[in-house]
């Protein structure tokens, strides 16, 4: 494991160690991947799955600026879902202002791009309340449609075959898979040993998903074909797991720990821990550079819910060749970073400011950051459009 805590000094010009770092990171930008193997056997993938690419490297077709056609004529938006004032903030990236903001159902938790890419959904999950829905973002218009009533959508997903949206009803200890158009339910897993259900992500193959368990500490791994609980890993005697992303190769998964204040390594096949990565004060998010080379990990600043403003927030970078932390960008002033993604062309990484009710981009080659102010509590943010032929879900889960 790495505990390296570098700064902003990282990538001061004139150090040996800083230009290589800013090389390695400008590559990033551009979407950089190496090519698969020969001796890489292809991989099968469950009926209906689009193929993987790439067996090295599952991210391949979310390059910058590898639009699919789907997207096009999209507006260029970032969406801010606030969990306490019940909107949605849509930002312009170009000019970093707010050009708009609507109302949703109670408590919107993220922005869930669909399946095919054609709407973008609002999870309000009404906590405590019977009233959930879903809201419908036309990504060519950023304006709303009517809300559909769902049972405690805390986040969603996508079957890789694109059949089913996975609701995950937290409160409920629960998948819901529905309609990925209409939201009729179609079945559902309960997951009685999950408290506090809340992220996913997908094997290579399509045919297990591994979730967090934040109340357990734990994860749960579900058989997407017979459509079962596998079973149930704790991580530590005190954890929080939040996020969870598969590596490139599809062999590990890597999983953001609140209170641990780091990332845990686990292996899909066995369902077991095989290593853990120090990153800061409150792990929680998770996102890919777009060359695949790099994991962005949101360190919130704080292991509670709620937490002061303006806490010790910052980001650190892990190189997937090495599992080390490569740089750590501190926000000047304190802040809480928490979730959204990296920009099409991936310049950028965009996260809500949980706590400080701000939204920040940071600059993927510097760490420098900037802010926009939006409502109270933002919470799972997405920049649209992506890179990618469909998405998993979640604030854009490509692949």
């Amino acid at each position: 494991m790495n505990r390296n805590h570098s700064n902003m000094q990282t990538h001061r010009p004139g150090g040996r160690a800083a230009g290589t770092l800013c090389r390695a990171l400008l590559l990033g930008l551009w979407g950089w991947t190496a090519g698969a193997g020969a001796a890489t056997p292809a991989i099968d993938t469950v009926p209906g799955m689009p193929p993987v690419v790439n067996p090295d490297n599952v991210y391949s077709q979310t390059a910058a600026g590898d639009l699919s056609p789907a997207v096009a004529g999209a507006l260029a938006r970032v969406y801010v879902p606030d969990v306490s004032s019940n909107d949605v903030y849509v930002i312009n990236p170009a000019t970093l202002k707010v050009v708009d903001h609507f109302k949703v159902g109670f408590n919107p938790q993220h922005i869930v791009p669909s399946w095919d890419l054609k709407t973008l959904w609002v999870t309000n999950n009404a906590e405590n309340r019977s009233d959930g829905s879903l809201t419908p973002i036309n990504p060519w218009t950023a304006k709303p449609g009517r809300a559909i009533p769902v049972d405690d959508p805390y986040n969603m997903y996508f079957t890789p075959d694109g059949r089913s949206a996975v609701v995950v009803a937290e409160a409920r200890k629960r998948l819901d898979f529905r309609n990925p158009h209409t939201m009729a339910l179609q079945y559902s897993i309960p997951t009685p040993g999950c408290s506090g259900i809340d992220h996913g992500d997908f094997s290579i193959d399509g045919r297990y998903a591994i979730f967090t368990c934040e109340f357990d500490g734990s994860l749960a791994k579900i058989d997407l074909v017979h459509h079962k609980v596998l079973g149930y890993l704790r991580l530590a005697r005190h954890s929080r797991p939040q996020d969870i992303r598969i590596a490139p190769d599809g062999k590990v998964f890597y999983v953001a720990d609140l209170v641990a204040n780091g990332v845990f390594i686990v292996d899909g096949r066995t369902f077991r821990k095989v290593g853990f990565i120090h990153t800061g004060i409150g792990a929680h998010g998770l996102y890919p550079s777009r060359n695949a080379k790099y994991l962005y990990v949101s360190n919130r600043g704080s292991n509670t819910i709620p937490a002061p403003a303006h806490g010790p927030g910052s980001i650190s970078v892990i190189d997937f060749a090495t599992n080390k932390v490569v740089a750590n960008w501190p926000i000047p002033g304190g802040g809480s970073p928490d979730m959204g993604n990296v920009s099409a062309d991936g310049r950028y990484l965009w996260l809500s400011g949980r706590f400080d009710n701000v939204v920040y981009r940071f600059n993927t080659a510097t760490g420098h950051v900037r802010s926009v102010a939006v409502g109270r509590e933002p919470h799972g943010l997405t920049v649209w459009p992506q890179p990618g032929r469909y998405s998993l879900g979640h604030t854009g889960n490509m692949r």
